[in-house]
């Protein structure tokens, strides 16, 4: 990477990045082979400042069992990938908590010429370090996408890499700026993460918590779509409304649903809960919960055994119902349904 001789920058970062950093007693001098605000000259422009006043609610790193698993990730990768220190330093090890860590990060994502990283950064922590709620959900929504997601290879990699979550948390701050009534804002901010991250969350939406945006790109949720928790949602999905309707216009989506690839579900209607639906399908009619749904339109073409598929991922659970289907019906056409005790049933 090709250092900047930008030296206004240098001389914000320098004071928030020392060259020797020490990291719970241990030195980490000599990592930094080119000075930080010269390799990551965006984090110049976004230095964190902590609020006058303190949060009327703050997580310490200490007894945060998810904030200390970033710190010491973030901290063996600056070992890894001495190139990388001062970035994980500005962006993981220089902060108190996980509130000010993700303000950071998404500050310095979504920032531009108008919507500056350091006006982002105030705006995001005063918003997350306030809601008793937020905090929850960002640590939920993070364990979702270690657990769920394969290619998630730590927690610090979701926070730092991630545009699934990323554009989640964003959401979260814009539906919290919507409902006191900035609503200027909560658009203005789900226009940037559209435009950065290719997904696009209307700031009305409501949407639980332990939630996996996997891949993310391409995903729409509209303004009065529901989302319940523990539901995972890959690249492509539509929660969309079927036309110049007003009102409640979105699908309602029950806690622990899967819901796969390019998926779209139009209108006002009920997806039940630990329902699973197949890629590429076309939904127009309420699922029943634990029904396993594909084609276009989606018809049910089975029952899920587990509680909440959105946990196991499992894609190719209709497989072995495909294929009995495949056999006993071999050479001619089936609307075979199977029902929740594992019977095919033909009409």
């Amino acid at each position: 990477m090709t250092c900047l001789s930008d030296e206004g920058g240098a001389s914000l970062l320098s004071e928030m990045v020392p060259r020797r950093l020490s990291i719970k007693g241990e030195s980490l001098e000599g990592y930094l082979e080119c000075p930080p605000e010269r390799v990551f000259p965006v984090y110049a422009r976004g230095v964190w400042r902590p609020p006058e006043s303190e949060p009327a609610v703050s997580v310490s790193g200490s007894g945060d069992p998810i904030w200390d698993a970033v710190r010491e990730e973030a901290k063996l990768e600056a070992e890894k990938e001495p190139i990388l220190s001062s970035f994980l330093y500005a962006s993981i090890l220089s902060h108190e908590n996980l509130e000010q860590a993700l303000g950071f990060v998404l500050a310095n994502r979504l920032q531009n010429a108008t919507l500056l990283a350091t006006q982002l950064v105030d705006i995001f922590y005063d918003v997350i370090a306030n809601d008793k709620a937020i905090q929850c959900a960002i640590r939920l929504d993070v364990r979702a996408f270690k657990d769920r997601d394969p290619a998630c290879i730590s927690y610090s990699s979701a926070l730092l890499y991630l545009k699934g979550y990323h554009s989640l948390q964003s959401y979260r701050v814009a539906h919290a700026l919507w409902r006191k009534g900035r609503k200027v804002l909560a658009l203005a901010l789900q226009s940037r993460v559209s435009e950065v991250f290719g997904i696009d969350i209307h700031p009305a939406a409501r949407i639980g918590e332990g939630i996996l945006l996997d891949h993310g790109t391409g995903l729409v949720i509209g303004e009065t779509a529901v989302i319940g928790d523990r539901v995972s949602l890959m690249q492509g999905v539509t929660l969309g409304g079927t036309g110049k309707e007003t009102g409640d216009r979105h699908p309602k989506v029950g806690e622990g649903a899967l819901i796969g690839a390019s998926v779209t579900i139009l209108g006002n209607i009920k997806i039940g809960e630990g329902a699973m639906i197949a890629a590429g399908s076309l939904v127009l009619n309420d699922i029943p919960s634990h029904g396993m749904v594909a084609g276009i339109p989606a018809k049910v073409i089975g029952y899920v055994i587990e509680k909440n598929p959105s946990l196991t991922m499992k894609h190719d659970a209709s497989r072995d119902f495909f294929e009995h289907v495949a056999v006993k019906f071999k050479g001619g056409r089936s609307t075979g349904v199977q029902d929740p005790g594992g019977n095919i049933e033909s009409t």
